[in-house]
């Protein structure tokens, strides 16, 4: 399980990437961010939503509403430009971030 504060300093640009192929509602969200972490990420809407209106708040993701065809309208959640760009700056980060750690830990840091 990924410690509280990894996770914390993860859930931006964790959650821009999950955005990044395309428009998706909370629970889509949380159930791609628990496949993909190997259910190491648990998501709650009383987590998952605060995040998400942040986000919205800062202008890096635009919320809309869409018929759903099983039962009522899903709220769901895209990136804007903005948000595209805010992604584009951070994996230039983490990938810095992985660098330093590779030079010191070694490049196996991805394989354990």
């Amino acid at each position: 399980m990924f410690s509280k504060r990894l996770l914390a300093a993860s859930l931006e640009p964790l959650m821009l990437s999950l955005l990044a192929d395309g428009p998706k509602y909370g629970y889509q969200i949380i159930q791609r961010a628990r496949h993909l972490s190997n259910d190491q990420i648990h998501w709650s809407n009383s987590k998952l939503y605060p995040l998400l209106h942040s986000l919205e708040n800062e202008g890096l993701v635009e919320a809309f509403w869409q018929p759903s065809e099983s039962g009522p309208d899903r709220k769901y959640y895209r990136l804007t430009s903005k948000g595209h760009e805010a992604l584009a700056a951070t994996k230039k980060e983490w990938r810095s971030m992985y660098a330093l750690f590779a030079e010191l830990w070694g490049p196996e840091i991805a394989f354990g």
